[in-house]
C-alpha cells in the first residue's frame, strides 16, 4: 500500500478506524467479498468500525481459540446475532450479527459494527457466510507506536480496490453467460473475489417434459430457486422437482458446488426467485411449450 508517510501517535490519543464491509456495484449485481481495508495497523486502545457497504450479507467474526471455521449456519443463532462486549479480549467468539446496507427479508441485520482493542496482537476474522475467502486481519502494536498508515490511506487503497472488483464481477458475468443454455441457469457465481447475483440467462425456453438444471458454481455465496409462494423455511426444499406442473417448488439451501433440477411437465410460464436475493433483482423465468 503506497503511503505519503507514517502518522505519528500520541501515547494518549485513541483513535477509531473505518473498514467497509464488502461491496457492490450500482445496481447491486455484483457484490464484493472483501473487508477494504483486509489488513489494518492500529494502536493499544484503538477502536474499529465497520461499516456495511453492501446489500449481501457478511458477518464480522473473531472465532474464539482453538475454534475452527465451519460452514455459514442461517439456524444458528450464535452467528445470526451479535455476540461479544465492546472490547476484544483477544481469545473469545466475537460477532457482529449479520450485517447489510439495507434491510434484508428474513435476517435481523445492522449497518454498524464497532470493537476497541485494548491489547496487542494479531487477530484474524472472517465473514461466516463467505468463510476463507472472504477475512481480514487487525494488527494491534503498542500505545505510541507511529502508525504506518493514515485512514486518508487506506481509504484511497479501498476505493482502487473496490473498483477492481466490480470489474472482475463483469468479467465472471461475461464468462458465466458462456456456460448458461436453455437447459443450464447459472445461480449466480462468485471466484472468490466478487459474486454475480443473477441468475445468468434468467429467462429460459424449454420444451414439456423437459429438465432445466439449476447450477450454483461459485465459491462462496449460497442461493435458492424458488418458485411460487415462498415458503415460510426458505431453506428446507419443498415440492416436487421431477415433476413440476406448477406452484410451490423450492430447492431449499443451496450452497456452493450445489444442483436443482426441475422437470417441467406442463405448458406455462413460471417464474422463480432466489429468496436470499430477489431484493438484489436475483430472478427469473422459464417458458414452458409443447
Amino acid at each position: 500500500m503506497a503511503a505519503a508517510g507514517p502518522a505519528s501517535a500520541d501515547g494518549g490519543d485513541h483513535r477509531t478506524w473505518q473498514v467497509q464491509v464488502g461491496s457492490e456495484s450500482w445496481d447491486q449485481e455484483i457484490q464484493g467479498m472483501a473487508f477494504l481495508p483486509s489488513e489494518i495497523f492500529i494502536n493499544e486502545g484503538d477502536t474499529i468500525h465497520w461499516r456495511a457497504n453492501s446489500a449481501e450479507i457478511h458477518t464480522v467474526t473473531f472465532l474464539a481459540s482453538g475454534q475452527s471455521l465451519q460452514p455459514f449456519d442461517p439456524f444458528n443463532d450464535d452467528e445470526l446475532q451479535q455476540r461479544g462486549k465492546n472490547h476484544y479480549d483477544g481469545k473469545s467468539y466475537y460477532n457482529s450479527g449479520i450485517m447489510a446496507n439495507v434491510d434484508v427479508p428474513g435476517f435481523p441485520t445492522v449497518k454498524d459494527y464497532s470493537l476497541t482493542f485494548p491489547w496487542k496482537g494479531d487477530f484474524t476474522y472472517y465473514c461466516l457466510v463467505h468463510g476463507m475467502v472472504m477475512k481480514g486481519a487487525v494488527h494491534v502494536r503498542d500505545r505510541g507506536t507511529d502508525y504506518p498508515y493514515s485512514q486518508a490511506d487506506y481509504d484511497r487503497r479501498s476505493a482502487a480496490q473496490e473498483h477492481s472488483i466490480i470489474r472482475d464481477g463483469e468479467r465472471l458475468d461475461a464468462s458465466l453467460a458462456d456456460d448458461a443454455t436453455n437447459h443450464r441457469v447459472i445461480a449466480g457465481g462468485d471466484d472468490g473475489v466478487a459474486m454475480v447475483m443473477r441468475f445468468v440467462q434468467p429467462t429460459v425456453t424449454v420444451h414439456v417434459g423437459d429438465w432445466v438444471t439449476f447450477a450454483n458454481t461459485g465459491m462462496g455465496a449460497p442461493h435458492t430457486v424458488t418458485f411460487g409462494t415462498e415458503p415460510a423455511n426458505i431453506f428446507a426444499p419443498s415440492g416436487t422437482p421431477d415433476n413440476f406442473t406448477g406452484g410451490d417448488l423450492n430447492s431449499g439451501f443451496m450452497p456452493p458446488g450445489a444442483v436443482f433440477k426441475v422437470k417441467f411437465q406442463t405448458e406455462g410460464t413460471f417464474r422463480y426467485i432466489c429468496a436470499l436475493h430477489d431484493y438484489m433483482g436475483m430472478v427469473g423465468k422459464v417458458k414452458v411449450v409443447d
